[in-house]
């Protein structure tokens, strides 16, 4: 099996959550973060220890983060060497793409899995030196999904 490198919950109240969740597992947080992508703000946060990550992220109405409707497990996350290979390789395989960030100038996807109620999300191998850099210092190189390998999956 491939090796995931986090888990993300979009949530209503990233406080609450990172508290409920330290408080619950006693999981340490890195800061929360701010972002933006297109015209979406948003607040993100990684777990200290991993791999696997914590990832959780608070995002407005409208954003692939948007949590209206309540606090949500959202995707597991992989690295990918090829994201624009994979992703046509998870619509294939019957995971199709329910947002792209390709068109903001980020590369990653997020395809779904209504099967399991959450989605997939690829990211480009190539920011993985960035991602250590803010969140995850001193940690090996982690390794991409393998979507060639017919036994694989995720």
């Amino acid at each position: 099996m491939n090796s995931f490198y986090h888990l993300c919950f979009v949530v209503q109240d990233i406080g609450r959550a990172t508290e409920d969740l330290t408080r619950t597992l006693g999981v340490t947080w890195s800061p929360v973060r701010a972002g933006t992508l297109g015209d979406w703000d948003y607040r993100i946060v990684f777990s200290v220890k991993g791999p696997p990550f914590f990832e959780v992220i608070q995002g407005p109405v409208g954003s692939p983060w948007d949590a209206t409707d309540g606090s949500r497990f959202d995707h597991i996350g992989y690295w990918s060497k090829d994201v624009t290979a994979d992703k046509q390789r998870l619509v294939t395989r019957g995971a199709p793409i329910e947002f792209d960030s390709c068109p903001y100038g980020r590369s990653f996807t997020y395809h779904r899995l209504d099967s399991i109620g959450a989605q997939i999300e690829l990211v480009d191998l190539a920011v993985q030196p960035g991602f250590c850099d803010t969140w995850a210092q001193d940690i090996a190189a982690m390794p991409a999904l393998d979507l060639d390998d017919p036994t694989a999956g995720p």
